[in-house]
């Protein structure tokens, strides 16, 4: 009976043998390897025959149009990527047009942006005008700014602001062409040839700009070549006016306070000039000042937040150095067999869960993607491609993430309590508490009466790095010392400062008061920062490192004395290497030093006054510099894999599971991330036909969506009425009065509609119009009854309406994401 109940047993091992294992392991995986994969449609049938898991990189919609293309495959429409124009507004002795504001927001005109969605992206994307698109929590807030601008494809209105914004300085058109002085103008266009869609807008432009009068020179290259010539040179050398950019995000933000500080203001280091003081550098004083409020929480109600971000918004449209075109739906696609994808809102599959939740019956997940290394590896200022932070993703662990469906932060290494006294409170800070003091090297209590705005409480969950060594209060200490040594500025002489760091890191030391160590695990950390969510308080105070304390000070050390430099702009203006651990002979140079710290029984000063004794520092230092040893690279980190290998010549990085008890997460940890219950408009009851001045009313059915956002406009795009109300039971009525029906000009009205989830923040949107008459028209009305559904290509319900043709206009009722 024994031996029976030992073969039952071990029979019962084999069938869920996985299971038993995945109890064991951090992640489903052994490894995970990244192959580049430049060709689109050859990624697509090596996903499709198993040779690839995943491709991180979009495929082109006419290529799985229909269930036959999409055999063997999963596919994800993802959103959160965007494609912009970056204009060059430098004054230079070389004319340049874009110096003049009233040319740049011509290009707002200029460009078609229904043309890019409709037939440049295959109707997978939306029109945007701003940073912020349709899917983005914060774009209710600044719809009725966008409204306003009403920008519409207008090539002959373009033309003449152009006309005689160039008129006004001089220029004269002869025989079609533009010149200054005898001069033709000439205009630069940078234009990505590794991505087709921005290879065409470049060439739509050129278009465009040659038929007003200007001689246009392209230049083609891939991001490698636009940290040179783009982002890498003077503006005012004029080396390009204009530049085809794409972005792709990391994470799902919910309380947004970093994107327009990047996307519009010059002291986020991202504008033209990039706070290279040997450059010429776009000003803005007024965009800097309110994006800084946003980002440093400088605002008492979630009400005055929402002002600011409006200005910014209008301020950094009417300026139009950056012009945003479109937002992407990009499609990804899996293989059949994988499990366990994350489709986060903003990064999309490549999200930093998908490889760790992923699974198969295979022990290595094989992912594609278009670049295998595009810039930097080091986290002070490299790892700025969306390529390389899909890898990094995985290989560290955060302090605090962002819930890829709500956008709220939640801990990932660290919980945390909360005491704010408000925006306008104070709490006593202790005066145990120190703070670093870079003018005196050295730490420093805290002064009597000090006060601040919050404190947190951060409990870590340290483990261990992926050296072996403990992860320890230590490294938290120097992380914070980094921050406000290299984010201070005490004189022009400084050494430890950054182009890009240093205004950046800036913002964040004016708000740190002090830290208070409670044991070796938990820190007390004051700020003069408020914000009406909690999760965002914590996420500003939480101080964390994602390497170990002697890596960063190799790093600190190795730019000190000249021989690299943390960003790419200090690189190009020192003429010395952008630092990348994960480059051998970067990391040969880190070694260096580490062993040098070794041979010296060197302590950092950050560290000086810990009671450690030596063989702790030696354990430290040998440990990394075994590891460069071992690996050829210093990527050192703290996450569920660690960095195997980067081999250029196969044009791959391979990453193993870090497979330590020390990990806090086991295999499943994630997995609740898999299916999110998207709000959804099942059915809609409107008229064709208002009469103005007349109430009426407008029918939703909508099902996981706990309220209705609506906005209603008139013929000329001006907002007449906007509320958004609670769901109960999965129908609406949305009522317009008689006053604001009256307020409807004769035309065509339209109204938006948002169905809106507290959990899942992607809204579903749809757009419908009407014409409003001055006396009614009897028509059919358009009701659910008359509404067909059907899947259209991005995966969404459009809905058919029976078209009604009046007086030269046609209704019809348009989506999102979808061609007209």
């Amino acid at each position: 009976m024994k031996k029976l109940l030992v073969i039952i047993l071990a029979l019962s091992i084999v069938i869920i043998g996985n299971t038993y294992a995945f109890a064991e392991k951090n992640v489903f995986f052994d490894s995970v390897k990244f192959i580049q994969y430049l060709d689109e449609n050859t990624a697509l049938e090596e996903v499709r025959n198993g040779n690839l898991d995943i491709y991180y990189y979009r495929i082109s919609s006419d290529r799985l149009e229909n269930n036959q293309a999409r055999e063997g495959l999963q596919v994800f429409d993802s959103t959160g990527g965007s494609y912009s124009i970056l204009v060059n507004p430098a004054e230079s002795e070389e004319f340049n047009p874009f110096s003049i504001k009233e040319i740049r927001f011509a290009l707002n005109y200029l460009v078609d942006r229904k043309l890019i969605v409709n037939e440049l992206m295959g109707g997978y994307g939306a029109p945007i005008i701003s940073y912020y698109g349709p899917s983005d929590p914060e774009y209710l807030t600044i719809l009725e700014e966008l409204e306003r601008f009403n920008f519409k494809y207008n090539p002959a209105l373009a033309e003449e602001i152009i006309t005689n914004a160039l008129k006004e300085r001089g220029a004269v058109k002869i025989e079609g062409e533009w010149q200054v002085n005898d001069t033709p103008i000439e205009v630069k266009i940078f234009i990505r040839s590794d991505d087709p869609v921005r290879k065409s807008i470049g060439e739509i432009l050129t278009v465009e700009l040659e038929r007003i009068g200007f001689s246009v020179k392209k230049d083609f290259g891939d991001l490698n070549k636009a940290f040179v010539v783009v982002y890498g040179s003077n503006p005012s050398d004029l080396k390009w006016n204009l530049y085809t950019e794409g972005w792709a995000r990391s994470a799902f933000v919910k309380y947004d306070s970093v994107g327009l500080s990047q996307m519009y203001s010059p002291w986020f280091s991202n504008m033209p000039g990039f706070n290279d003081p040997s450059y010429w550098n776009y000003n803005n004083t007024k965009l800097d000042e309110v994006t800084q409020k946003i980002y440093t929480g400088d605002f008492e109600t979630a009400e005055n937040r929402s002002k600011l971000i409006q200005e910014a918004i209008v301020e950094g449209i009417n300026e139009s150095v950056r012009i945003f075109l479109a937002s992407k739906t990009d499609q990804y696609v899996v293989n059949e067999k994988v499990r366990g994808i994350v489709n986060d809102f903003g990064a999309g599959v490549p999200s930093r869960f998908t490889p760790i939740n992923a699974q198969s019956q295979n022990d290595e997940l094989v992912i594609g993607v278009k670049q295998i290394y595009q810039g930097a590896w080091n986290p002070i200022m490299g790892l700025t491609d969306s390529y390389s932070r899909h890898i990094w993703g995985i290989v560290s662990d955060p302090g605090t993430f962002k819930h890829p469906f709500t956008g709220e932060t939640f801990p990932i290494r660290t919980s945390w309590q909360v005491e704010t006294a408000g925006p306008n409170g104070n709490l006593t800070v202790p005066t145990d508490a120190i703070m670093w003091n870079p003018i005196l090297q050295q730490w420093e209590n805290i002064k009597p009466n000090t006060v601040s705005k919050s404190k947190v409480i951060f409990d870590f969950n340290f483990g261990n790095w992926h050296n072996g060594q403990k992860i320890d209060m230590n490294d938290i200490m120097h992380s914070l010392y980094f921050t406000i040594e290299w984010g201070t500025q005490t004189d022009e002489n400084d050494r430890t400062f950054d182009t890009e760091f240093t205004p950046r890191a800036a913002q964040n030391i004016q708000t740190i008061i002090g830290v208070n160590q409670i044991d070796e695990d938990t820190i007390e950390v004051y700020v003069d920062y408020w914000h009406f969510d909690e999760g965002e308080i914590a996420d500003w105070a939480v101080i964390w490192n994602t390497i170990p304390w002697e890596i960063s000070a190799a790093m600190e050390k190795t730019v000190l004395d000249g021989k690299v430099s943390f960003s790419r702009s200090g690189a190009t203006s020192k003429n010395v290497n952008w630092l990348s651990l994960i480059i051998p002979n970067d990391a040969n140079l880190i070694k260096d030093y580490l062993q040098e710290f070794r041979d010296s029984n060197h302590i950092p000063k950050s560290l000086e006054k810990s009671d450690l004794d030596s063989k702790y520092f030696q354990e430290r230092f040998d440990s990394s510099i075994k590891w460069i040893d071992e690996n050829n690279h210093a990527v050192i980190s703290n996450g569920p894999f660690y960095l195997k290998s980067y081999s250029p010549e196969s044009r791959t990085i391979s990453v193993n599971a870090f497979e330590d008890k020390s990990y806090p997460f086991r295999v499943g940890t994630w997995s609740e991330f898999e299916n999110p219950e998207f709000p959804t408009i099942t059915g809609i009851e409107s008229d064709n036909v208002i009469e103005k001045g007349k109430a009426f009313s407008i029918q939703i059915e909508a099902k996981n969506t706990d309220s209705i956002r609506y906005f209603l406009t008139n013929s000329q795009g001006k907002m007449i009425s906007s509320k958004s109300i609670d769901v109960i039971e999965d129908k609406i009525n949305i009522n317009i009065d008689s006053k604001d029906s009256e307020k409807l000009k004769t035309g065509t009205g339209k109204v938006k509609i948002f169905a809106v989830s507290d959990s899942v923040l992607k809204p579903d949107f749809y757009e419908t119009s009407f014409i409003v008459t001055e006396m009614k028209t009897e028509l059919p009305n358009s009701s659910s009854k008359e509404v067909e559904f059907f899947e259209n290509k991005t995966g969404y319900e459009i809905w058919i309406i029976p078209i009604v043709i009046v007086v030269g206009i046609i209704i019809v009722l348009k989506k999102h994401y979808s061609k007209p």
